[in-house]
């Protein structure tokens, strides 16, 4: 899965997908193989960190 490579539309793009399609970030990750410390580091650089709670980038 090719994923956006700007961080901001990145954010939105995930959000939606946790919103909609998965329960947890460990999910979408297997699914799209995608490295979720990769993930989490591209979307701290632009100040969001994901909230288990809410399974959202806030």
């Amino acid at each position: 899965m090719d994923l956006p490579h700007d961080p901001i539309i990145l954010v939105s793009y995930v959000n939606t997908k946790l919103r909609d399609h998965f329960a947890t970030l460990e999910e979408f990750c297997h699914t799209y193989n995608v490295d979720e410390e990769d993930l989490r580091s591209t979307l701290s650089s632009v100040d969001y960190q994901y909230d288990e709670i809410t399974n959202q980038f806030v």
